[in-house]
């Protein structure tokens, strides 16, 4: 048995994918900073009958994050799949004409730094395996930037960038990497941005491990 880390899980997508993937015998390791709201989506998986486990984790910190996803895979088992998909904070949403520097530090610890310290926690495990899936999980303005979203618009960029490098560079050792583009956010009203429907299709970006980069929807 093989596991998912989902960093950034909460109850809507997190448990979405925990749900799908827990169907198809994957443990779920949830990450998130709040040990108390990964405790009750792991016991609600667990009434399921998914195997499942929360771990706390400020993915800004690169110790706490490798030491949760240490914990992760010594209770569950190896990590096939990794997902990065927390939630940015709304601080990090400043208008550019607003935006000095110590504005980008978070954005930039948050999307970039964490991202990197995950995924270079993930390969060896991976490469042991001999298969795995990095999926990363971005708004619109990954791949169109908002003035009014200036450090996720920035940090999300390096995100996408450095996502994009590691498909390259992966793809020749059989590892996936996919990055799933939500415009306008989980729900907005659209059926296809419902936490059920993006799961499905993250189950899909996993398994078919097709292109690079996958929208939920077209972008306006």
């Amino acid at each position: 048995m093989t596991t998912i880390a989902i960093i950034g899980a909460g109850e809507g997508l997190g448990a979405a994918v925990a749900r799908r993937f827990g169907r198809e015998g994957f443990s779920v390791a949830l990450i998130s900073r709040e040990q108390g709201n990964v405790d009750r989506i792991a016991d609600s998986l667990g009434d399921a009958g998914i195997t499942a486990a929360g771990f706390a984790a400020d993915v800004r910190n690169p110790e706490s994050l490798t030491t949760a996803l240490d914990s992760a895979a010594e209770r569950l088992g190896p990590v096939e799949v990794l997902q990065y998909s927390p939630v940015p904070a709304r601080e990090f949403m400043k208008p550019v004409l607003e935006t000095l520097v110590a504005d980008l530090v978070g954005p930039v610890e948050f999307s970039i730094y964490g991202p990197v310290t995950a995924v270079n926690w993930a390969l060896p495990g991976m490469r042991s395996l001999g298969r795995g899936t990095v999926l990363f999980v971005n708004g619109g303005s990954a791949v169109r930037p908002g003035a009014t979203v200036a450090g996720t618009s920035v940090a999300f960029a390096g995100e996408s960038a450095y996502a994009q490098l590691l498909h390259d560079a992966l793809a020749p050792e059989g590892l996936h990497v996919g990055q799933l583009i939500i415009p306008r956010g989980i729900g907005a009203g659209e059926p296809s941005h419902e936490p059920d429907a993006l799961a499905e299709l993250l189950w899909t970006m996993h398994t078919e491990r097709g292109e690079f980069r996958t929208f939920a929807a077209p972008l306006d």
